[in-house]
């Protein structure tokens, strides 16, 4: 097994605020790593220091071979970074965007690597159009193919999806798993459910700290958690009251019906038990990792705080 990213004991704070504490985390080559946890918990600020944007304040580790502090240089050349937000020239064409982030790498054969990457992803037909009038799912393509031009070793992509329509994300995650099999190392942080679970394994981070990690089956197994389905007259208006029963960790409405969970199988019976007599009908259920996840968000702290 050959490892893309090996950091450990990574730290940052800005001001008082601890905003990566004690975090370590190691992703083979070749494989797709959700980075996955609430707005604030560190996300971005993790990738930015795996690729030598930021110094942790401690800590150590190698990206692609390379120590991440004293090798960031190195580190930076052979890494494609996509950030949250469309970043490229608006007043540019797509295919002079493309030419200029060539010539910021310094690539060979310019002409050729840029239309490659329009055929691609599929932007040929747009190559004109400027960047500024591109909905969401094509800028996404534009900012993909710009962070791959110079054909990267590691990709880190910051809620590269958000806001795009369900087929463009399709579209968007095909793509990811054909550079996967060509060799590419991923690392996404990403808020959406059914993304997580496309990436061969996930990292769950929550104000600072790294709180779960492995494939989506083994992060369900050790929550330890069992989750009860729910579903009668108004099943998805129970939460509320269930939330408060003890035994309960969290409570929360799936479309008309109810997933209630908790570590204790025993109390979560006895929780429901009222509600049996009342045309409910409840049953065991495998926990999602949304579950999971509003768990582990419940026994984790603030940092603000």
């Amino acid at each position: 097994m050959t490892l893309a990213i090996d950091v450990r004991g990574l730290n940052k704070s800005f001001g008082d605020k601890h905003v990566v504490n004690d975090v370590s985390i190691q992703v083979e080559e070749g494989r797709i790593c959700g980075f996955l946890g609430p707005n604030g918990s560190g996300k971005t600020t993790t990738l930015r220091m795996l690729c030598g944007l930021l110094t942790p304040d401690s800590g150590e580790g190698r990206a692609l071979g390379f120590d991440i502090i004293h090798e960031a240089d190195a580190v930076k050349l052979r890494t494609g970074y996509m950030t949250q937000r469309f970043s490229l020239y608006e007043d540019l064409t797509i295919v002079e965007n493309l030419q200029f982030t060539a010539r910021v790498y310094g690539l060979d054969r310019r002409r050729e690597r840029v239309d490659a990457a329009l055929e691609r992803l599929g932007l040929s037909s747009r190559r004109h159009q400027l960047a500024g009038t591109l909905s969401g799912g094509w800028k996404q393509r534009l900012a993909l193919a710009a962070a791959t031009l110079h054909e990267p070793r590691l990709l880190l992509l910051d809620e590269p999806t958000a806001g795009v329509d369900p087929k463009a994300r399709r579209t968007f995650w095909d793509e990811i798993h054909a550079l996967a099999a060509d060799g590419l190392t991923v690392l996404v942080s990403t808020h959406y459910m059914d993304e997580a679970e496309r990436c061969h394994e996930i990292a769950y981070i929550s104000y600072g700290r790294l709180m779960a990690r492995g494939t989506a089956a083994e992060v369900i197994a050790a929550s330890g958690l069992v989750t009860l389905h729910g579903e009668g007259p108004d099943a998805d208006r129970l939460a509320q009251a269930l939330a408060r029963v003890p035994g309960v960790e969290t409570a929360a409405a799936f479309g008309a019906a109810i997933h209630v969970s908790g570590a204790d199988k025993v109390a979560l019976e006895a929780a429901v038990a009222p509600y049996r007599d009342r045309g409910y009908l409840w049953r065991e259920v495998t926990p999602t990792l949304e579950d999971v996840f509003i768990q582990l968000m419940g026994k984790s702290q603030d940092n603000v705080q």
